[in-house]
């Protein structure tokens, strides 16, 4: 039995076995979210659970099991992935327009009759998508419950709760202390009239907290609830996970740790009468439902992700650092990278192995940011592509290459910042529709790096300025444009978004000091795909009689390959703005590098 054929046998059996659990407890369906009681991205291993019954191993979709089909709800960046992921699985892929689309209550609302019962874990389960599900199920008469977790049943050796310990997040390079912090959440509590707010996720508790953690994949922060009182502050996290030393220096700034399974039942126990803060997108059902009846709910975004949202002077000072030395790290993997193509064997492989490998010898580096992507010409035709000893490209080898574009994107965690950023570059031969593809999102990212707008624009109404170069030829890309970037935090940050999935609510509006990327894209599936990604800075831009206005600042130092331009496809303006972004990363990054690395960088930063 070959290893293909037995993965798709154990995701089978798996699925089965939920079948078997549903049937016991009287389901029609069950929905398995990519979730944790966090609402996280990247999920510790213990809420893996979509992954470990589909065998798809996206960061997005959702999976809804019923006796007779197997669905996977997926949006644009992970059709092909989950198709080729759950081949021969019995798992039917469904495609929907983007990630924040409901396709499949719809489809369970239709294909279920009433009388029906719809089991989730509510301990995974965000409120807003209960309330959905709820709503949608309910008129038609289907129930749902929310009081079963079937992977405690049918996953054997199910994992535990991550057990990696808490460390400070030390000055200088967390300007604002805890004691600031918690002060600036409790005034806006005073503000909706709360004397509680509960907080779930967890770059919200890195960040008030001035903590840190490695209990998530690629996103330094660990698994904690956290309330926060007028008088007190309690932080819900595992025994062990913090330190007696740091567990003082804790309690000085006015905060108390207890067990992590005690949030609910500390919820549960809040005074008649009080009225407690909760933001509905960022809390799971099960704890909204742990809140008694008698307590008043506020119902806003919580205060301290729009607070971490706009950084501070002072950590955008660490984060332009931060940029520095990931353009030095940058320059010596692509220096390497020329010089060893037609002379070693490189694979996609090869290219993730050695670009965190040159970050590894830049100080302070402390981790990727996400998973490398390393497509060469098919691959990169899959956005959220990863390559895996099983299947991936040959780039070259000793006295060959392929022929045409290998995309690259890659990011760093440092104590002073976080980093991501995309590049193409040519391999061997490219075509005249490659380098036109090319220079389309090269316009498109120059475009938005160029706007002004005025402050409290919605950050979604921006996109439409990258793509209209793109739309020019024809084109489109399925996913958005720019996603919020943490200070040494989640590398997807929100409030904002410069992207048409994103409702453009008051919250979305960019303001200074917040963190965006700017990323268009094309990809020509069997083909190639193009992202050209750099890093922006919101900020003040000039005040008029018309009001206030905002730009952006690159924040990203990192040449972008003029072999894949043409030329004539530019404006004078662009080319300018080429040319003088070049000439800031050499004269930034040139200073730390030396050898084949500043080499490298003269040669790819001079003016076009």
């Amino acid at each position: 039995m070959d290893k293909l054929f037995e993965a798709r046998a154990v995701v089978r059996g798996r699925i089965d076995s939920l079948r078997a659990a549903m049937h016991v407890h009287g389901l029609a369906a069950w929905i398995v979210p990519s979730a944790d009681p966090h609402l996280s991205e990247y999920l510790p291993e213990r809420w893996q659970g979509r992954e470990w019954a589909s065998g798809f191993t996206g960061s997005a979709g959702t999976l809804v099991v019923t006796a007779e089909v197997a669905g996977l709800w997926v949006d644009s960046r992970y059709w092909t992935q989950a198709e080729v992921q759950t081949a021969g699985t019995g798992i039917e892929v469904m495609k929907i327009a983007g990630s924040t689309s409901p396709g499949h209550v719809e489809w369970l609302a239709e294909h279920l009759p009433p009388g029906s019962v719809v089991g989730a874990d509510g301990a995974v389960l965000s409120l807003a998508a209960a309330r959905t599900l709820q709503e949608k199920l309910g008129a038609r008469e289907i129930a749902l419950r929310t009081e079963l977790d079937l992977f405690d049943e049918v996953w054997p050796q199910r994992p535990g709760l991550p057990a990696a310990a808490v460390y400070e997040h030390p000055a200088p390079y967390a300007p604002t202390g805890r004691a600031d912090k918690l002060a600036r959440v409790r005034a806006e509590m005073d503000k909706a009239g709360a004397q509680a707010h509960f907080v779930s996720t967890l770059d919200d508790i890195a960040w008030i907290t001035n903590l840190r953690g490695a209990d998530v994949s690629y996103n330094p922060v660990f698994a904690a609830h956290l309330l926060i009182t007028g008088q007190s502050a309690e932080l819900f996290i595992g025994e062990g996970k913090v330190s007696p030393a740091l567990r003082e220096q804790l309690a000085a700034d006015g905060l108390t740790l207890a067990p992590y399974d005690q949030a609910a039942r500390a919820l549960a126990a809040l005074p008649s009468n009080s009225t407690l803060l909760v933001d509905p997108r960022r809390i799971t059902l099960a704890f909204r439902q742990a809140v008694p009846q008698t307590v008043r709910v506020v119902e806003a975004i919580n205060p301290s992700t729009l607070a971490k949202s706009r950084k501070s002077e002072a950590e955008i000072a660490f984060v332009r650092q931060a940029m520095e030395e990931d353009g030095a790290a940058l320059a010596e993997f692509f220096a390497w990278f020329e010089s060893a193509l037609g002379r070693q064997r490189i694979t996609e492989l090869t290219i993730d192995e050695n670009v965190t490998a040159a970050r590894a010898r830049r100080p302070g580096f402390v981790c990727p940011s996400f998973s490398t992507i390393a497509g060469f010409n098919a691959n990169g035709a899959l956005p959220h592509y990863r390559a895996t000893e099983e299947a991936h490209a040959v780039i070259g080898e000793p006295g060959r290459t392929g022929d045409g574009l290998l995309l690259i994107d890659s990011g760093g965690q440092y104590p002073f910042g976080t980093t991501d950023i995309t590049r193409v570059v040519p391999v061997g031969k490219t075509t005249r529709e490659q380098r036109e593809d090319f220079t389309r999102v090269l316009k498109g990212m120059i475009a938005l790096s160029r706007a002004i707008f005025p402050r409290g624009t919605r950050s979604p109404s921006l996109d439409a300025l990258a793509r209209a170069p793109i739309w020019a030829g024809g084109i489109d890309y399925g996913h958005g444009t720019g996603h919020g970037v943490g200070y040494f935090l989640n590398v997807h940050e929100g409030p904002h978004g410069i992207t048409p999935h994103l409702a453009p609510e008051p919250h979305t509006a960019l303001e200074p000091g917040m963190i965006t990327s700017n990323e268009p894209g094309i990809y020509r599936p069997g083909r190639w795909g193009v992202r050209i990604e750099n890093l922006v800075l919101t900020v003040p831009a000039e005040k008029t009689e018309f009001g206030e206005f905002l730009r952006f600042e690159t924040l990203t130092l990192c040449p972008i390959d003029s072999r894949c331009i043409e030329r004539d496809m530019l404006s004078a303006d662009e080319i300018a703005w080429l040319n003088a972004y070049h000439a800031e990363v050499a004269s930034r990054v040139g200073p730390l590098v030396s050898g084949p690395a500043r080499e490298w960088l003269e040669s790819r930063t001079r003016p076009i």
